[in-house]
C-alpha cells in the first residue's frame, strides 16, 4: 500500500488507522522522525473527488478545540502540517482501539469505562465557556487494556451553546443524537451519546442496528429494559435518566450523572422490607425482660439478602460494640436468608423505672439501601411504691354523722335526766325507731306501725275511759277534757309509729352512707382491715368531740377519748406518705448506677 511521504515534515507513515472518504478524511498512524514518538496524523484532503469542503471547517474547529485542552483522557494537539491538497492535524496516539471493536466486558468493568468517561465529560464542561462534543458513540471513546478511556473526534465540538448552523444540523450519528443537538446543543446532549454507547455494550448491540432498540413512534426512545433483567433497578433507572429524549428530564451535568453512578451497584441486589419501623416495649414490673420480633424479607428474586443487626450508639449507653450491647440483645443479628424473624430482647433491669428510652437499630445489608433504621422505644415500670391517696370526704362524713349523733343523744339524755315522764317517752319512742329501723325499708313494716299507731290510739281511749270510770273521775272531767285527752294519746301513738318509720329510713340512709364511706377508704387504702381502723378512729374522734362540747372539754376522760382516737388516726394518715418519700428517695440513690434515657 502506498503511504503518503510526510518525511519532509519530519513524519513517517507507519499504517493506516481509518479514512472518511465522504469528509476527505485518513487517518495515519506515523512515528515522528526526531523523537520516535508515535503520533496520528488525521489528513484532509479537501481536493479530492467526492471529498466535502465543508470538512475544512471541522477541521478548523478541532484545531481550535484541541489547542485548550489538557486531560489525560484526550490525546494532546501537537500541531499541524499543510499539503498539497489539504492540512493535516497530529495528536497523540493512545494504544487502544474503540468500543465499537467487538470485545468483552464485565459489569464492573462497564461501570468503570463509564465512570472515566464521565470524567472527561465533566472536565469538558466546566471549561468556560463548556467544551459540548456532539459526537459520543463507540467509535469515538478509545479504551486500552488498563480501562483508561480516551475521547477523540472534536470536529463535531462546539465550544458554549450556541445555535446550530443549518449546513450542520444533521451532522452526527443516529441513535446517539438527543433531540435538541438539532437546534441548540447543551451540557446534557453528551449525557445522551453515553448513555446509548453504554446501551451498546450492555446488550451487545453494534453502534450501527442501535435503531433497532428505538421506539417505532418516537426514534429518540430508546428500549433496552427488558434485555436486561439482571442488572440492578437503580442502575436500569440511572441509565434511563441518561437517555431521556426531553433534555430537562435527563441529568443537568455530567457531575450530577457522576455522582449518582458512582453509588450504584449495577448487578441486581436484593431488598429489606421490614414488618415495622417502630418497636414499642413497655414493662409491667422493674427488671423486666421484654421480647419483640421483626420480620425481614427480601422481595427481589434471583437475588441473597445478607444482612447484620447492631444497636446505634447513645451517649448515655456504656461503651458497646456492634456485636455486643449491655441491654439490647438481637437473635439471628447476623443472617443470610430472604426470610427471617430477628427477635429483639430488652433487658430492663438496667434502666431507671418510670421513664421513657428511645435507641435505633441499624441494619446492614448487602440491599439496595444499604442501612435500614428501627426505632425502639421502651417504657420502663413504675416504681413499686403504692400511691396511697386518703379520702378525706369519706372520713368527714363519718366524723361529721358520729359528733352530731353524739350530740344529740347528749341532748336528749339531759331532757330525760329532769323530766322522767319524758324520759320514758323517748325510750318508748326509741324503742319503735330501732324496731322502725329494722322494718322501715320494707312497705308491710311501715303499714305494721301505721296500725300499730291506730291501735294504740284506740287501745289509750279505751284504757283511759276505763281508768276514768273506775276511779269516778269523770264526774270530775268535762266532756272536753276527756275528748282532749283520748286525742293526745292517739296522736302520741300515731307519732311514735310514723316517727319509726322515718327514723327508719334514716338509718337506713346512715348504714348506706357508712357502708360508702367503707366501700370509698377500702378502694384507697387497699386493705379492709385499715379502712375498718380508719373509719373506727375517725368515728370515735366524731364522738369524743361531741360529747366535749356538750359536757365540757375539760373532762379528763373526755380528754383520753380525744387522744385515744386522733393521734392514732393522725398517724395513720401522715406515715404513709411519708414513707413512700423515703422509699422514694432510697430508690433514686441507687439509680445513679442504672442508664439514663
Amino acid at each position: 500500500m502506498n503511504y503518503p511521504d510526510f518525511s519532509p515534515q519530519g513524519y513517517q507513515v507507519i499504517s493506516e488507522l481509518g479514512r472518511n472518504r465522504e469528509g476527505g478524511r485518513i487517518a495515519w498512524l506515523a512515528i515522528e522522525l526526531n523523537t520516535s514518538q508515535q503520533v496520528v496524523i488525521k489528513q484532509f484532503c479537501f481536493a479530492q473527488v467526492g471529498s466535502n469542503w465543508s470538512a475544512y471547517k471541522e477541521h478548523e474547529r478541532e484545531i481550535q478545540v484541541l489547542q485548550g485542552l489538557n486531560h489525560p483522557g484526550i490525546p494532546k494537539y501537537l500541531g499541524v502540517l499543510e499539503t498539497p491538497d489539504g492540512f493535516c492535524l497530529i495528536q497523540e496516539y493512545k494504544n487502544a482501539p474503540n468500543l465499537a471493536v467487538g470485545r468483552s466486558f464485565d459489569l464492573e468493568e462497564i461501570k468503570l469505562i463509564a465512570v472515566r468517561a464521565l470524567e472527561i465529560l465533566v472536565y469538558l464542561q466546566n471549561r468556560i465557556p463548556p467544551v459540548i462534543h456532539r459526537d459520543i458513540k463507540p467509535e469515538n471513546i478509545l479504551v486500552d487494556e488498563q480501562f483508561n478511556v480516551y475521547l477523540i473526534d472534536f470536529g463535531m465540538s462546539r465550544i458554549g451553546s450556541q445555535e446550530v448552523a443549518a449546513s450542520s444540523v444533521f451532522n452526527g450519528t443516529p441513535g446517539f443524537i438527543p433531540p435538541e443537538q438539532i437546534r441548540k446543543p447543551t451540557v446534557g446532549s453528551d449525557l445522551y451519546g453515553l448513555g446509548a454507547t453504554l446501551i451498546c455494550l450492555l446488550t451487545g448491540t453494534k453502534s450501527t442496528q442501535i435503531q433497532n432498540l428505538t421506539n417505532d413512534y418516537d426514534p429518540y426512545v430508546i428500549n433496552f429494559r427488558h434485555l436486561l433483567p439482571q442488572l440492578s433497578l437503580r442502575f436500569l433507572n440511572w441509565l434511563e435518566l441518561m437517555v431521556k429524549p426531553r433534555f430537562n428530564e435527563r441529568f443537568a451535568d455530567a457531575q450530577t450523572a457522576l455522582d449518582a453512578l458512582k453509588q450504584l451497584d449495577l448487578v441486581r441486589v436484593p431488598g429489606v422490607e421490614l414488618s415495622t419501623s417502630v418497636l414499642e416495649f413497655t414493662a409491667t414490673r422493674l427488671g423486666e425482660r421484654l421480647r419483640q420480633t421483626i420480620t425481614v424479607e427480601n422481595p427481589i428474586p434471583d437475588t441473597m439478602l445478607e444482612g447484620k443487626w447492631e444497636v446505634a450508639p447513645h451517649p448515655q449507653d456504656p461503651p458497646h460494640t456492634p456485636n455486643f450491647h449491655p441491654w439490647i440483645f438481637i437473635d439471628s443479628a447476623q443472617f443470610r436468608s430472604n426470610d427471617i424473624k430477628c427477635a429483639v430482647l430488652v433487658d430492663t433491669s438496667k434502666l431507671m423505672a418510670d421513664k421513657l428510652y428511645k435507641r435505633r437499630l441499624l441494619l446492614r445489608s448487602n440491599a439496595d439501601v444499604e442501612i435500614h433504621t428501627v426505632t425502639v422505644h421502651i417504657k420502663t415500670a413504675p416504681l413499686p411504691i403504692a400511691r396511697r391517696t386518703v379520702p378525706y370526704a369519706a372520713l368527714t362524713r363519718t366524723f361529721l354523722f358520729a359528733a352530731v349523733a353524739t350530740l344529740a343523744m347528749s341532748w336528749g339524755m339531759a331532757v330525760g335526766g329532769y323530766n322522767g315522764v319524758i324520759l320514758v317517752g323517748f325510750l318508748g319512742t326509741l324503742s319503735i325507731a330501732i324496731w322502725g329501723g329494722f322494718l322501715g325499708g320494707s312497705s308491710w313494716g311501715e303499714n305494721l306501725l301505721i296500725w300499730c299507731g291506730i291501735l294504740g290510739t284506740i287501745s289509750s281511749g279505751i284504757s283511759a275511759l276505763i281508768w276514768v270510770g273506775i276511779y269516778g273521775g269523770i264526774s270530775e272531767m268535762s266532756i272536753y277534757e276527756l275528748f282532749k285527752f283520748v286525742f293526745l294519746v292517739g296522736f302520741s301513738a300515731i307519732s311514735c309509729g310514723w316517727c319509726g318509720v322515718m327514723l327508719g329510713h334514716i338509718l337506713n340512709g346512715v348504714a348506706a352512707v357508712i357502708q360508702l364511706s367503707l366501700t370509698n377508704l377500702e378502694k384507697s387504702c387497699h386493705n379492709k382491715s385499715t379502712a375498718m381502723m380508719l373509719m373506727l378512729l375517725t368515728a370515735g374522734l366524731g364522738i369524743g368531740l361531741g360529747i366535749g362540747y356538750s359536757v365540757g372539754f375539760l373532762n379528763p376522760y373526755i380528754l383520753l377519748a380525744i387522744s385515744a382516737t386522733g393521734l392514732p388516726l393522725a398517724t395513720i394518715l401522715v406515715y404513709p406518705p411519708l414513707k413512700r418519700r423515703r422509699l422514694i428517695a432510697q430508690y433514686r440513690q441507687s439509680e445513679e448506677r442504672l442508664i439514663k434515657p
